[in-house]
């Protein structure tokens, strides 16, 4: 190793970061070395993305020091970060929705732009990472995975020295998140540090070179991941074994047909968007279907048509026999439906909302608790929220915040947590553990096996196969639009669902064995 390279890319010094009375980080400190992939772990609210905002200019410590390169230096905004050559993919996207891919990029990018030679350099950046991407389409048509590629190659073509890569996989596919790790390991190769925050712990162990743990602000373990098990990284991360979940104690007894789909089909909105093509789902009362597929196969698109977002014909959705294809989401919702979208910030959760306002959006007109006498009742509003706050360990800075004050697992615990306690006939839930830690993934997902064994039928839809696999009766595959046969979770392999991931379905007939066999 050179002299040069003996010298720390980064170090954060005894950073203490506080809010009000809440102490998010506490005397912090963390070395990044040159080429180095360095992991940074922690539960939800333990403070990591408190520490990146900081590093990134976003946020200022209350006390502490940074160092970059051996200089004393403090980021004072994003702008004098990526001067630095400090980038970062963040886990909640900074996307205008009317603005198309290249202007998006454009708009972080220092000096003005020909906005074709752009498109160039995004067509060959997205290509070279295998993350494919259109610059002319429009922001607002792509799936959540779409757009996460683009918060990537915004990052990357400003060929930063340190990248701050903040759950970058949780919406890849696995053969898109192994082409990002040759990514980052070639960058590793070249000289660029890779600060990289996931609750992926055995993609962790795979990738990464050493590790920081923090728990409550606090650093609990530096350690090298590779002589870890995942279970003992998660054990540092929250101080105690992560329970297992419990299978369910009546063998997967289902009752009669609530959710129906029946030739379902609705056009695409959009230029980019999916058009669903003569779906066919039965979930019973009592039963979890997960659905799997590569981000912007139509995902959104069925969870718009289910919740009552976009409208079908009437007897293409039935709820328990009755037809609510034309019914509004207040309507499927006063029939016993319950909706969990996959973007929780923004689709899920008004950002500038406090938690107890957000609570009226999706029950006031299911909770009478909420409503007295015609009018909000926001003290019953806050006692749910305070509800779901303790059942679900909803980690807070103070009693009833704005909800882009909380971590993304965090806010996705609480907006979980609001539909999940009433109860629901029908549960419909998008990425339900997206960017969550090991911890809450599993109390989510035990809480979606305990909701479907009290009766409720639960649709999930999820790109996480280990989640598919850990908590479905029956899976089916979405490929550009449409669905496979949903089968036993245990009749069915993961190169099986990989072939459907790839179309194999879809070759005119809806008869699983057939039309697989033929495409494939």
């Amino acid at each position: 190793m050179t002299e040069e390279n003996r010298v720390p890319l980064l170090e954060a010094r005894n950073i203490v970061k506080t809010f009000g009375s809440l102490r998010a980080n506490d005397d912090v400190n963390l070395t990044i070395m040159p080429g180095e992939i360095h992991a940074f772990l922690g539960e939800n609210g333990a403070g990591k993305s408190t520490l990146v905002k900081m590093i990134y200019g976003a946020l200022q410590p209350t006390s502490g020091q940074f160092f970059w390169k051996g200089r004393q230096v403090m980021p004072a905004s994003p702008s004098v970060a990526r001067h630095l050559g400090i980038g970062m993919v963040f886990q909640h996207f900074s996307l205008f929705d009317s603005l198309t891919v290249a202007e998006n990029i454009a708009l972080a990018m220092p000096g003005p732009h020909d906005l074709a030679a752009l498109s160039g350099r995004i067509a060959q950046v997205s290509a070279s990472y295998g993350l494919p991407i259109v610059p002319s389409a429009m922001v607002g048509d792509l799936s959540v995975g779409e757009r996460q590629r683009i918060e990537i190659i915004r990052c990357l073509l400003q060929e930063p020295q340190l990248l701050i890569m903040d759950e970058p996989t949780s919406v890849l596919t696995p053969q898109e998140a192994d082409q990002l790790f040759v990514v980052l390991k070639r960058l590793a190769a070249e000289g660029c540090s890779v600060l990289y925050i996931s609750h992926r712990l055995e993609e962790v162990k795979a990738l990464c070179d050493t590790a920081t743990i923090l728990r409550h602000g606090k650093v609990a373990a530096n350690v090298d991941p590779r002589r870890e098990t995942a279970a003992s990284l998660a054990r540092l991360m929250v101080g105690a074994d992560i329970h297992a979940i419990r299978p369910r104690s009546d063998g997967g007894k289902t009752g009669t047909p609530r959710l129906a789909m029946k030739h379902l089909s609705l056009a695409g909105d959009g230029a980019f968007s999916v058009a669903l093509t003569d779906i066919n789902l039965i979930v019973n009362a009592g039963e979890i279907v997960a659905i799997a597929g590569v981000a912007g196969n139509g995902q959104g698109e069925l969870f718009d048509a289910v919740s009552g977002e976009r409208l079908v014909a009437p007897g293409m959705l039935l709820l328990d026999g009755v037809a609510l294809g034309r019914t509004s989401i207040t309507g499927r919702r006063k029939a016993g439906a319950a909706f969990v979208p996959e973007e929780r910030l923004g689709h899920g959760a008004v950002p500038t909302l406090t938690l107890s306002q957000n609570m009226f959006l999706s029950r006031h007109a299911v909770d009478p608790a909420l409503v007295s006498s015609g009018l909000l009742d926001n003290s019953g509003a806050l006692a749910a929220a305070d509800r779901i706050i303790k059942a679900f360990d909803v980690r807070k800075g103070k009693p009833d915040p704005e909800a882009r004050a909380l971590s993304g697992g965090n806010l996705q615990k609480y907006v979980v947590g609001r539909e999940l306690e009433l109860k629901p006939k029908l549960l419909v839930i998008n990425q339900p553990t997206w960017g969550v830690d090991a911890g809450a993934a599993a109390s989510i997902r035990q809480a979606l096996i305990d909701l479907a064994q009290a009766g409720s039928a639960v649709l999930v839809i999820s790109q996480d196969l280990d989640e598919i696999f850990e908590v479905a009766d029956r899976v089916a595959v979405i490929s550009r639009g449409h669905l496979s046969e949903a089968r036993p979770a245990q009749d069915v392999s993961r190169e099986e669902i990989g072939l459907l991931m790839a179309g194999a379905h879809e070759a005119g007939s809806h008869e699983q064995a057939g039309s697989a066999d033929h495409a494939a």
